[in-house]
This record gives structure tokens, C-alpha cells and sequence, in this order.
């Protein structure tokens, strides 16, 4: 599932660093994009938050996305991706 999910971050959110140390442990692959070195990727967390750049906002696959989802959210997410 390599690549399969992209977290939109900043360096300075806490709730960005605890997804990533639960994604971590659990063995999830994904991509970090720091909004604030690319401002491309602040236009997609925003067109995904009504205009807001709210962090973590994960992007899979499919083309969907979650703004601050709990691991078990992120977890049946990618199951249902792979079935």
C-alpha cells in the first residue's frame, strides 16, 4: 500500500506528529507534504476544507480525504480501498 495515502502537514501540528507516530506503529505507508514549503499543496487542503488549510488532511487513492482522522478511521479507510 505503498503511496497509496498522502498526509498534508506542517511541521508544527501535534495532531500531524501523533497520526504519524500511530500510522508508524501500525506499519501504514504514506507521503508527507509540508503546505508550508508547497504552496500547491495548501490549495488542495483547502479546496478539501472549504477553504481552510487544516491539518492533517490524508488523501488516498481514490481521490477522497479526511481532515484529523483517528487511526481506526485511516485503518478501515485502506481496508476498504483493498477490497
Amino acid at each position: 500500500m505503498s503511496g497509496s495515502v498522502t498526509m498534508y502537514s506542517t511541521p508544527w501540528c501535534g495532531y500531524c506528529h501523533r497520526l504519524k507516530g500511530q500510522m508508524d506503529r501500525e506499519g501504514i505507508a504514506y507521503e508527507v507534504v509540508d503546505i508550508e514549503e508547497h504552496p500547491e499543496a495548501a490549495e488542495v487542503v483547502e479546496r478539501v476544507n472549504q477553504g481552510n488549510q487544516t491539518v492533517p488532511t490524508l488523501v488516498y487513492a481514490d481521490g477522497t480525504a479526511q481532515t484529523n482522522p483517528s487511526l481506526i478511521q485511516v485503518k478501515e479507510k485502506l481496508a476498504a480501498l483493498a477490497s
